[in-house]
């Protein structure tokens, strides 16, 4: 089964972002973006596009397949 690999950690330092910060941003609990940093497992389809639009990149940008 493919994995959803992702850069969130990635664009939360570029912007200066803590964990907590995008969790509020979103809607989930910090625990929530821990785990999904550390692939433990994939986004909804809602919550990935919410994590997009708070960077302002498309989904593409952070979510991506790999087999």
């Amino acid at each position: 089964m493919p994995a959803i690999k992702n850069r969130i950690k990635e664009y939360r330092a570029k912007y200066d972002m803590k964990q907590e910060e995008l969790a509020e941003k979103v809607g989930v609990r910090r625990e929530t973006i821990g785990n999904l940093e550390k692939g433990k497992y994939n986004p909804s389809l809602v919550l990935a596009w919410n994590i997009a639009k708070v960077f302002g990149v498309p989904i593409e940008d952070i979510f991506t397949i790999e087999k």
